[in-house]
């Protein structure tokens, strides 16, 4: 039964977001900006999974994945940019019009890998991985849990925010990096670029989501609910507890920044905004509205609520929080599963239902 839904579930989403939509853009049905939008929200899809893994299986609250998903975002804008570059320094190099601004006579020492689009794709998920790596070992290895974590990784938002917003970074301080043109030739204005990075993020979302499926089904991904359930019980066994709460917090790093270099393109824009404590926040509360513990619940729970948002912020541009903060209070009173669990309930009810009306319709015959 259960793998009955989940085929009608996956078909259900292939037809939509495989045909239907791409389609309805060749025709002139759905527009580029559609197109660019859903794309978008698959990039967050993929980071509510990362989510789900460290909070829902883990049973880790970290508030700080919007900067790993900037920190990929930025890896990809770095090289769009460098590529871009039409001013030089003193030196010869070319260096990007917002230095220039800024009087920067040549290009800083950590620019320079990022003019390789290869070197800029390992860098944005060697440098997240690295950073979940040291940070999470030390944070770890202090046994520290509960809300203390999740007051801690806020903290570790604020501090990059903070950072990232200073223009001696040389990262385009409160602006950030924009102006994309181009990647690897091809323009980021054309449709049929924004419908290949459409597909591209589907793609990303299908493949993280099959891979922490396998990843949570296996004997690891036993370990961490038993982590979840009960972390004392399970450091009296032979499982170093440290070593796999560090591994999925890596993980969820690498989706985050997986999603933030799929993400930057299609945008346009990344700013240190979309990584500062809220933004994190946000993405803990996707996978709180789907479904906690259910990695289609974290890809639901990120797709509508971000619909829900576009939606709520053209008609009440000045209620989102509100809306998201009623719906958040309704889930945890009502539907403590999420849109997952209150789904599940109802074609619970309505199958019984079915089955005590065929019931009694046999009674009635035999009678």
């Amino acid at each position: 039964m259960e793998k009955t839904k989940d085929f009608r579930l996956y078909g259900a989403f292939i037809v939509l977001f495989l045909v239907l939509l791409p389609l309805g853009n060749l025709f002139g049905i759905v527009s580029n900006n559609t197109i660019s939008l859903w794309g978008r929200y698959f990039c967050f899809a993929i980071v509510a999974l990362g989510v789900d893994l460290i909070w829902g299986y883990t049973g880790i609250l970290s508030m700080c994945q919007a900067f790993f998903f900037c920190l990929g975002g930025y890896s990809v804008a770095m090289h769009i940019v460098m590529k871009g570059a039409t001013a030089s320094g003193a030196d010869g190099t070319s260096i990007p019009d917002f230095m220039v601004w800024n009087q920067v006579e040549s290009l800083p020492f950590f620019w320079a890998p990022f003019q390789s689009f290869g070197l800029a794709m390992i860098l944005g998920l060697l440098i997240p991985a690295a950073f979940a790596f040291v940070f999470g070992y030390f944070i770890f290895r202090s046994r520290i849990k509960g809300v203390y974590m999740a007051i801690i990784t806020q903290a570790l938002a604020l501090a990059m925010w903070l950072l990232f917003l200073r223009n001696e970074t040389m990262l385009g301080g409160t602006n950030g990096l924009t102006d994309f043109k181009s990647l690897l030739g091809f323009s980021l204005a054309s449709p049929n670029v924004k419908l290949g990075l459409y597909l591209l993020s589907l793609a990303g979302l299908c493949g993280t989501y099959f891979l922490s499926k396998k990843l949570v089904d296996s004997k690891f991904g036993k370990v961490l609910q038993a982590i979840r359930d009960s972390e004392s019980r399970t450091s009296y066994t032979a499982y170093r507890v440290l070593d796999y709460k560090l591994a999925v917090f890596i993980v969820g790093a690498l989706l985050a920044a997986f999603a933030g270099m799929l993400y930057a393109p299609q945008t346009g824009i990344i700013t240190p905004g979309r990584m500062d404590v809220r933004a994190s926040v946000e993405m803990v509360m996707w996978v709180a509205l789907g479904g906690r513990g259910k990695l289609k619940g974290a890809i639901m729970g990120a797709l509508i609520v971000n619909f829900l948002y576009s939606i709520c912020t053209s008609l009440f541009p000045d209620s989102w929080l509100f809306i998201l903060g009623f719906l958040f209070v309704i889930t945890v009173l009502y539907f403590d599963k999420g849109f997952l669990g209150m789904i599940e309930i109802i074609g619970n009810k309505f199958r019984k239902k079915q089955i005590t009306e065929k019931v009694s319709g046999r009674q009635v015959v035999e009678s």
